[in-house]
């Protein structure tokens, strides 16, 4: 237990609960998709088992992902996300020309030699998140220049979040809410706040009208606020949670994975309901909750306006995603197709899910380690001053 321990203190660094979290979320993500994928497979001809390896190597490669970026000191990702939003520029015209479609969303670039597919959105709003905390950071003295601070702002918010909304839309209006809590958490006036609500809705306009979802996400919207009839996937979400009871049917017992569709992505939350009961539904929203606690509490701990920006801005669009995502599963919101993140099977989300936790770690480590140089300085101090006494 000592040799694991000082194992820990040595490679786990950073806020232990919120790499407890993760490893929890991890563990159900395994059980609960192993559970629903039977009919992936059967689809596919292909062994359950074959999609639970592949599962769990993201897993682990998410986790790795993750241990990689907690290592780095989040200062060097300042300098990292102006050229990952150049780059994020093309990709996401790319995806909107000539993107991969899967489930009726061309939403992916395919890879070519490891014939895997890339979510250009994940990469473009980890690149936003970063670089607006940068630009804020670096601008608090002057603030309220609307040429020299604000307008670059804008319009990156207004490019990223319109190009993503094309194939993306309910992305989009995440990232964009999180650049708003961003710009409020630093110090954006209120009259330029409703500047970038007007560069938002005029990019939603846009997208609308040209996206290649755009029809679908009025009809959802509207279906959900006139009550008509509820679609196939929400129905049967619902069944899922109703016949879910208190303790569930128990693992591997759900009936409603076999009828849902994505039951092992977008609607892998009414598999733990179903299976696992409300006490599972409710254990994975407290670690969510914790998640966005911890990560808050890392914001408020940071000296530096960079890292309490950019712990806010990542903890508040991962845990935003899995509120909406479990809101959609027990009806209080249209579908929207985000899948849940840390849980949902995946491909490269897992991969930037990682990365924006490890960040956020990175984050948490620098201010443990100035605050534990500052206490030993102090230290040393007291012994001179003892001696000298």
């Amino acid at each position: 237990m000592k040799k694991f321990k000082e194992w820990a203190d040595e490679n786990l660094q950073g806020d232990r609960v919120i790499w407890a979290v993760v490893f929890a979320l991890s563990l159900i993500s395994i059980l609960v998709v192993y559970s629903s994928i039977g009919t992936l497979a059967y689809k596919r001809t292909v062994s359950p088992e074959l999609y639970l390896l592949k599962h769990t190597f993201m897993v682990f490669l998410g986790l790795a992902a993750m241990w990689f970026a907690h290592k780095i000191d989040y200062r060097y990702y300042s300098k990292l996300s102006r050229l990952a939003l150049w780059v994020s520029v093309p990709l996401l015209i790319y995806t909107f020309t000539n993107g991969t479609t899967i489930n009726d969303a061309a939403r992916w670039i395919r890879l070519p030699i490891i014939n895997a597919t890339f979510q250009p959105s994940d990469f473009a709003s980890l690149a936003l998140i970063i670089n607006l905390a940068s630009m804020l950071s670096k601008k608090q003295q002057n603030i309220d220049d609307i040429k020299d601070s604000l307008i670059p702002l804008l319009i990156w918010c207004g490019v990223i979040c319109g190009l993503i909304a094309l194939t993306n839309l309910s992305t989009a209006v995440l990232l964009f809410a999180t650049c708003m809590l961003i710009m409020f958490i630093g110090r954006v006036p209120v009259k330029y706040l409703a500047m970038l609500i007007l560069v938002g809705l005029l990019a939603g306009a846009v997208a609308l009208k040209f996206g290649v979802r755009g029809e679908t996400a009025k009809n959802r919207i509207l279906s959900f606020i006139n009550g008509t009839e509820l679609p196939f996937q929400a129905k049967h979400a619902r069944i899922a949670v109703a016949t879910g009871g208190i303790f569930g049917k128990g693992p591997g017992n759900s009936d409603q994975r076999n009828i849902l569709p994505n039951p092992y992505s977008d609607f892998v939350y009414a598999i733990v309901i179903e299976e696992y009961g409300m006490v599972g539904g409710i254990i994975v929203l407290m670690l969510y909750l914790l998640l966005l606690h911890r990560g808050m509490k890392a914001a408020y701990n940071s000296e530096r306006a960079f890292g309490g920006l950019l712990s806010a801005g990542l903890s508040f669009d991962l845990v935003c995603q899995a509120m909406v995502n479990m809101g959609v599963v027990v009806g209080l919101g249209p579908i929207t197709g985000q899948p849940l993140p840390l849980i949902s099977m995946g491909g490269t989300a897992m991969i930037f899910t990682g990365l924006s936790v490890g960040i956020i770690l990175s984050v948490s480590r620098g201010e443990q380690e100035e605050n534990w140089g500052v206490t030993e300085q102090q230290n040393v101090n007291n012994g001179i001053e003892a001696k000298a006494a």
